[in-house]
């Protein structure tokens, strides 16, 4: 079982709020625990995205609680019908995220069985705004999240296990079932890389030039994932026509292996040359090559376009347009990374390890 940073991170930001209750004299500490629970994001900015929401949700959860209880009292059926209308006042303000926790903060206050209530709401008002407190401290000084090389290795694996398939499906060498599932994963796997992606754009840079060098990976990594989204999108289609891809003429099955095979090998020298794996010179050459391979391709393809047996695997057309599209998008990328480069030799260098993913 493997203990993520998220994991640890909750623990201590429960520790952290329930010794600082404790150390303020603050009576029932659990809540702070729970508070600090619900507060611990994925991201610094979350974080400070969390502590100003929940202020004003807990605001609303503990005005509408203390009035109440000075009004109406604290029954059951009260308790219910408060917490209906904190919730509406949080949907207004467009601060769901609150709701949980100021749900949290009416039934906290409201359970109370003392006559000095205006002290007892208070503090535990502050216990649950000192779990939320916690939860950040703990967020922004233990292991704060790395989110671009989790962004960076995701892309990676990804692209990995999508060229894997495209190699075998183009040579027929693939369980229909077994590639239908792992094909199914991936969908989920592009999902995870989006959020990956949101959470890196979000980490905020606190120096004008780090800005730019954000600025650029930004849209090296946009890139990125586009492309291997045009891979995917290309390995769906070649699974579900495996079989129809044999009626194509052997000669024209054989280039578009191997122009699969060329674009698989770019997309991965690509990623290499972008950590400084592989040198600029060797990816140039491949360039040269992918120039070469895709009018090869194209022109092979269209003089089989009039021959009256076609019909058969005409409808393959797509599979085609697909190739070249990935193509045009790796060229896009190359470029990218070329640039970044060449031209920004002062902040490019990257530390990406993937033991430092969260």
């Amino acid at each position: 079982m493997k203990f993520g940073a998220r994991m640890i991170k909750t623990g201590l930001a429960i520790t952290m709020a329930i010794y600082l209750a404790t150390l303020l004299g603050l009576s029932t500490p659990v809540f702070a625990a729970i508070a600090a629970t619900f507060a611990i994001q994925p991201s610094i900015y979350r974080s400070y995205q969390t502590i100003i929401d929940q202020v004003q949700g807990n605001i609303v959860g503990a005005i509408f609680a203390i009035v109440a209880v000075l009004t109406i009292g604290n029954s059951p059926f009260v308790i219910g019908f408060v917490v209906i209308l904190v919730i509406a006042v949080n949907l207004k303000l467009k601060i769901e995220k609150t709701i949980s926790l100021a749900v949290v903060t009416v039934i906290a206050i409201m359970e109370s069985q003392t006559g000095d209530f205006v002290s007892f709401a208070l503090g535990r008002f502050l216990l649950v705004m000192l779990g939320v407190v916690s939860a950040f401290i703990v967020n922004l000084v233990f292991m704060p999240p790395k989110h671009e090389t989790k962004l960076y290795f995701s892309i990676s694996h990804l692209t990995d296990d999508i060229i894997k398939w495209m190699r075998m499906i183009s040579r027929h060498a693939t369980e229909y079932a077994a590639a239908k599932d792992d094909i199914g994963a991936m969908k989920d796997r592009m999902i995870k890389m989006d959020q990956l992606y949101l959470l890196y754009k979000e980490d905020r840079t606190y120096f004008k030039a780090h800005q730019f060098t954000k600025g650029r990976k930004l849209v090296i990594y946009r890139q990125m994932i586009f492309t291997t989204k045009k891979s995917f999108e290309l390995l769906r289609k070649l699974n579900r026509n495996e079989n129809e891809l044999i009626c194509m003429p052997e000669p024209l099955q054989t280039l578009m292996t191997e122009q699969l095979d060329f674009l698989t090998t770019y997309h991965e020298q690509i990623l290499l040359k972008y950590t400084g794996k592989i040198r600029s010179q060797h990816a140039a050459c491949m360039y040269e090559e992918y120039c070469e391979h895709k009018n090869q391709l194209m022109s092979t393809f269209m003089s089989y376009y009039t021959t009256p047996e076609n019909e058969k695997w005409m409808h393959l057309f797509p599979i085609f347009a697909l190739i070249i599209d990935y193509s045009d998008q790796l060229e896009h990328l190359d470029r990218l990374v070329e640039s970044f480069k060449n031209f920004h030799t002062d902040d490019n260098e990257l530390n990406l390890k993937e033991g430092q993913s969260e």
